[in-house]
């Protein structure tokens, strides 16, 4: 896979509580990907840019809301969300800024 690709297939993690519920619970981590990431891509470019061993990865796509805006009904764009299984003993520290 291309290098600079994987760079680009992470946009940001999903900080929320029930993140953080998920993530002490099942050992996962949640970021918001490229809606056309596949799951090779985001095992590979969370391998790559944290230096830990993914175990598996599942993608979920998060429909946009319907809003409005004056008058007239808009929608906000879907987004697509990984929820990243990480081998036992592997974490990810946002607050130190990677990998432990």
């Amino acid at each position: 896979m291309n290098q600079e690709r994987l760079m680009q297939v992470l946009l940001a993690p999903q900080i929320s509580e029930k993140a953080t519920w998920v993530a002490e619970k099942n050992e996962q981590v949640i970021f918001r990907v490229v809606s056309d990431a596949t799951k090779p891509e985001i095992k590979a470019a969370v391998e790559l840019l944290f230096k830990v061993q993914v175990e598996s990865v599942q993608v979920s796509t998060v429909k946009g809301k319907q809003k409005r805006f004056g008058r007239s009904m808009g929608r906000r764009k879907n987004w697509k969300k990984a929820f990243v299984s990480l081998k036992p003993g592997q974490e990810i520290n946002f607050a130190e800024g990677g990998a432990v």
